[in-house]
């Protein structure tokens, strides 16, 4: 280990044992990452909080049970910082189930119809946890295992490595799937989502984050939020929310490319839960999407290499979850924006693949960057 990594763990060490009490405060430029136990799974596994500090007080806590981001703290126009994504205040609230509060999503994000999909004409199926069809990996996916975290330093950030190996068959999946995924909080007030994942066999994989968000602080529904998708084209949706054909946005409530508020069109269009495809479909890094909500003046703008982004408008929230702060989460009480492949698109041929061969490695990236105006 070089004396850099030497020296950072010691420092890491002794701020959470001053800070392991209070609130975690930034004095410096440099990013800092504490960890700190979160709790026990029923089996005993334990589980640990990372908390990651910018220069500029943005706070993100990440647990250690499903990856999942608990709090994300950003300043208003004002400079007044308050947690802007839904979640609980202890790990019993996750344990006690949720809708994929802040989790890291997969193998598979988003649906695949009826459970079932074909490689090399061997069909595999799946659990079907939404209705007919299965969702976001299963029974126990991604967000339900406890990953192993480690602290990461990178130029002017700072974050926590997720890695967890899902065992060939998990979930009916094929191949040993060895996934990475880093959190990053730069000083820029950017946070960065990087996802990478090997098999030994043949498989499918679309990795996501679900965190919902609500930039007033959680204070309001979201239906105010103004929101610009850059996406000529979207996938309408049968009754089970499997996609349809591609249609473009032009003349329906699924038009985004000018920025409008989320309620304008949300009762036409039923709900969104809807997959938009990105103008720019490439692998590279391009803006996606646009989020801004004029009381507090927050801004946040999501750029990925994914082909996609899912907008879902909090459609099944009805209060019976009751998070942080004893706040039950009510209809449209927030909105998420995962960036991913197509939802059923190892059935779908014409969509870009989610198959992963060996040798080859997965790689995803997607970075959220939060201002104000």
């Amino acid at each position: 280990m070089s004396f850099n990594k030497i020296k950072f763990h010691f420092a890491a060490v002794v701020v959470t044992v001053i800070l392991a009490s209070c609130s975690t405060s930034n004095t410096s430029d440099k990013v800092t990452v504490t960890r700190a136990p979160y709790g026990k799974m029923p089996d005993n596994t334990e589980v640990e909080q990372f908390t990651i500090v910018n220069k500029n007080k943005v706070e993100m806590k990440v647990i250690t049970y499903g990856g999942i981001i608990t709090s994300l703290s950003v300043p208003d126009k004002n400079g007044k910082i308050e947690d802007i994504v839904l979640g609980f205040d202890n790990l019993d609230g996750y344990l006690k189930g949720h809708p994929y509060f802040g989790a890291t999503i997969g193998r598979y994000g988003n649906r695949i119809a009826k459970g079932k999909f074909k490689l090399d004409d061997k069909e595999y199926t799946l659990a079907t946890n939404n209705g007919a069809n299965h969702l976001h990996g299963g029974v126990t996916g991604f967000d339900k295992v406890v990953w192993k975290g480690e602290p990461i330093n990178v130029d002017n950030g700072a974050g926590v490595r997720l890695t967890y190996t899902s065992a060939d068959m998990e979930e009916g999946y094929p191949g040993k799937l060895d996934v990475v995924v880093d959190y990053i909080l730069y000083n820029d007030n950017s946070l960065k989502f990087e996802y990478k994942a090997t098999t030994d066999k043949k498989t499918i994989v679309n990795l996501t984050n679900h965190s919902y968000y609500n930039l007033t602080g959680t204070k309001e529904d979201i239906l105010n939020h103004e929101l610009k998708i850059n996406a000529s084209r979207y996938l309408p949706v049968d009754s089970t929310l499997i996609p349809l054909s591609i249609q473009n946005v032009e003349g329906t409530p699924f038009d985004f490319r000018t920025s409008k508020l989320v309620g304008k069109d949300i009762v036409a269009a039923g709900g969104y839960d809807h997959c938009w495809i990105l103008d720019d479909g490439k692998d590279s890094l391009k803006l996606a999407a646009v989020l801004y909500e004029p009381k507090s003046g927050r801004q946040m703008e999501v750029y990925t290499t994914e082909p996609a982004i899912q907008l879902y408008t909090g459609n099944f929230l009805n209060g019976t979850h009751v998070g942080k702060n004893n706040t039950p989460y009510g209809f449209r009480s927030a909105l998420c924006l995962e960036t991913e492949h197509y939802p059923d698109s190892p059935n779908r041929p014409e969509f870009p693949s989610t198959v992963l061969n060996p040798g080859d490695e997965y790689k995803t990236t997607t970075i959220t960057k939060f201002s104000t105006r």
